[in-house]
């Protein structure tokens, strides 16, 4: 099994303040488990985090990483939202992040 790390993505774009965090949870959850999203087993979704809108999904094969990043666009549909919201998914990347939080808490 590949290192956590290796097996997760982090989604930016989750709307944020519009439901409850264990319902925007449950509804990432979902989202990434389905195929048409090019999903699958999800072992853990991180939301909140200390950033706003953003969330790390953990899948529990590092294929689905792959295939998952690989979808042009994710649009996080659901009832309980009143409209789609494009979300953007990158690969976790331990130095990339911590350089992005960087930025945004000390501007240069």
């Amino acid at each position: 099994q590949a290192a956590k790390s290796a097996r997760t993505v982090v989604i930016t774009g989750v709307p944020d303040g519009l439901l409850h965090n264990d319902v925007m949870t449950d509804i990432l959850m979902i989202h990434f488990q389905m195929s048409k999203n090019n999903g699958g087993d999800v072992e853990e979704v991180m939301y909140p985090t200390r950033r706003k809108g953003v969330a790390y999904v953990t899948f529990e094969d590092q294929e689905v990483v792959e295939s998952v990043l690989k979808k042009d666009e994710h649009r996080l549909e659901d009832k309980r939202l009143s409209r789609y919201y494009p979300l953007k998914v990158t690969r976790y990347c331990e130095n990339v992040s911590s350089f992005i939080i960087y930025l945004v808490v000390l501007p240069l």
